[in-house]
């Protein structure tokens, strides 16, 4: 008798449970899932605003690899990735570890820290769009007081790539800052402690202890950065004026993806330059899960072992 109250209470369980994510499910089904197929058909495709759809085979893929414009944007799209996502990271981790820290008055730099994660980005655009104002915003004020001649920090193509850098970096630090010193705070201090009596200083005890336990959210934030810039869009959108010698500068993957599909109407060939990019992302999500698994795993297994030995 107890064992059929127990059954028929656990199916009701996993009935109310499947009920529970029911439609979370069919919205992933509908908007994601079949989305991507969707957006994968209409890449054989010639679809535009209005007719219907006529298959065209690989010819959007065969225009896709003589396209220079698209080089170009996949280009940008590199340099991006080079110059965000190390200095992402190696801030990140030094900005963690600082709030980890007992240091009096930490709090309100810790807030100072978290305000760009709590502001929407198109917020964040508008204000370094204002700062960075050729004519009147506040660095090149800062620059005249020394006399030097205004930066065309928005619009200078030799520029342009590195000043959407700064910005995304100031606004993706801060999230990545909540990962890392959540994975701080996982560390058990009896490692740490051991180090410092035997005698280690800090930055022993940093690459020593720290550095390779927190090599799991490391990880992590690379990938998430990675994936985030590859996606950078609404930066350059808000902040570079269109017809400008900025805007093929500073041209990535998806702002080509918008142009071509939301401007131009070619969302058949859209398709075809965002399916790219999703492949693009996929291999080098994969190549980086097979490096984290052959170097950071001997990190920590060789960071475990040295704290073993001194807690000995």
């Amino acid at each position: 008798m107890k064992r059929q109250k127990k059954g028929s209470l656990r199916r009701r369980e996993i009935i109310t449970g499947y009920l529970m994510i029911g439609p979370l499910m069919a919205g992933v089904i509908v908007f994601f899932i079949g989305a991507f197929f969707q957006n994968v058909y209409y890449s054989f495709t010639n679809k535009s605003s209005f007719g219907i759809p006529k298959f065209v085979g690989m010819e959007n893929y065969v225009k896709l690899f003589q396209d220079d414009a698209f080089y170009q944007a996949f280009i940008n799209t590199i340099l991006y990735v080079v110059i965000c996502v190390p200095l992402v990271v190696i801030l990140a981790v030094l900005l963690a570890v600082l709030l980890n820290s007992k240091v009096k008055g930490i709090g309100a730099f810790r807030v100072c820290i978290f305000l760009p994660a709590v502001t929407l980005p198109a917020a964040i655009g508008l204000l370094w769009k204002w700062l960075m104002n050729y004519k009147f915003g506040i660095f090149n004020e800062i620059l005249g007081k020394f006399g030097v001649e205004p930066v065309a920090w928005l619009s200078d193509s030799r520029i342009v790539l590195f000043s959407i850098s700064i910005v995304f970096i100031w606004a993706s630090v801060a999230y990545q800052v909540i990962v890392l010193l959540a994975g701080l705070q996982g560390i058990p201090v009896c490692y740490r402690e051991a180090a410092e009596i035997d005698g280690a200083n800090g930055v022993q005890r940093f690459f020593k202890i720290t550095l390779p336990l927190l090599s799991p959210s490391i990880f992590f934030v690379c990938v998430t950065t990675v994936i985030n810039v590859f996606q950078i869009f609404d930066f350059i959108y808000l902040m570079i004026p269109q017809g400008s010698s900025g805007t093929e500068a500073s041209r990535s993957l998806v702002t080509y993806f918008f142009e071509q599909s939301f401007v131009k109407f070619h969302k058949g060939y859209g398709a075809a330059i965002s399916l790219m990019l999703f492949l693009l992302i996929l291999a080098i999500t994969a190549v980086q899960m097979i490096c984290q698994k052959k170097i950071w795993y001997f990190m920590m297994i060789d960071a475990q072992q040295d704290a073993e030995r001194r807690m000995e």
